[in-house]
């Protein structure tokens, strides 16, 4: 039987950025240095896949700090952790490494300074994603604001208007983000930004590659997990920029073959958590059932690296 001809494009940059493939060395590194099991408080990065193998090599995951023994090593995830979090660590004497990505990091010391400087922050970010609650966790109570959207920017109260300063959540929609500080920029004339855009490179980066392919496709798939932001971002991303259907799928087990009959263009991408091994069992699923024409479609190049904590290049 003969295939249907399929053009698939492929979005480059794609997958694991530099702060998830370093907060998966910091596990790798660990479980080498102290042996298992080390504990790990959250996903280490939003991916099941890449967290069950984690597990299988050692790894125990766990909501919160009073689940891990004291005599364990506990790592921190990608995402960042409130203050007192490694203060708690620290007061149990545990032995903790910080995986908290760096440019989430950068966004903590940013907000830790305006508070120095007696401004109050309001951060742009979703409600209850654990870099939110990583970031607003670094200064006390009431000193940062949440907004969301456009819309909650008219409503939020503040203690003074002319002494406020924003920060934003790193895996938000770039275009979404540029609204929200449009607003805020409007009712708070005052209001302080960062220095450098808070949405981190590879967010930006993989969300140009989909605004580049998605006009040209009938389909785009995203793999990612339903708990990722910039995977869920790259999805609205796609339909914003021209392509109608657009889906999250974890696995090419999750792909709704029903819904992609007749096509014949489809864009695939990942979320910075996503592995290759992941986008190329999609890919050769639509090459079991088309004849498959690949281009990569590539609007960046990333040579970015972060090192591992000094602790793990030390030896034990």
């Amino acid at each position: 039987m003969t295939r249907p001809p399929l053009m698939l494009y492929l979005a480059a940059p794609r997958g694991f950025c530099a702060g998830v493939d370093r907060a998966i060395r910091i596990v790798e590194l660990a479980l080498e240095k102290w042996g298992a099991p080390v504990y790990v408080r959250h996903e280490i990065v939003h991916n099941k896949f890449v967290v069950d193998g984690l597990r299988d090599k050692g790894a125990v995951f766990v909501e919160e700090l009073d689940e891990c023994p004291p005599d364990r090593p506990v790592i921190f995830s990608a995402h960042g952790v409130p203050k007192a979090v490694p203060a708690e660590a620290a007061r149990r004497e545990m032995i903790y490494v910080d995986a908290t990505c760096p440019l989430v990091s950068k966004v903590h010391i940013e907000a830790a300074r305006h508070h120095e400087a007696g401004l109050q922050m309001i951060m742009i970010g979703h409600a209850g994603h654990p870099e939110t609650i990583g970031t607003m966790g670094q200064l006390p109570e009431g000193e940062v604001l949440l907004v969301e959207t456009v819309e909650d920017v008219a409503g939020v109260e503040v203690r003074d208007p002319a002494r406020l300063a924003f920060v934003t959540q790193t895996t938000l929609s770039v275009d979404d983000t540029i609204d929200i500080v449009a607003a805020l920029r409007a009712r708070f004339p005052a209001i302080v930004g960062p220095h450098k855009e808070d949405i981190c490179y590879a967010t930006t980066n993989r969300q140009d590659a989909v605004k580049a392919i998605a006009p040209s496709c009938d389909a785009l798939l995203v793999v990612g997990a339903p708990n990722s932001s910039n995977s869920r971002r790259l999805v609205e991303v796609a339909r914003k920029a021209g392509c109608g259907y657009s889906q999250l799928v974890q696995r090419a087990d999750n792909i709704d073959w029903r819904a992609l009959e007749g096509i014949r263009s489809v864009g695939i991408t990942a979320g910075a958590s996503a592995p290759e091994v992941l986008i190329d069992e999609v890919i050769d699923a639509f090459r079991a059932r088309f004849d498959v024409t690949v281009e990569i479609a590539e609007t960046a190049r990333e040579n970015v690296e972060f090192k591992v904590p000094r602790v793990l290049r030390m030896p034990a």
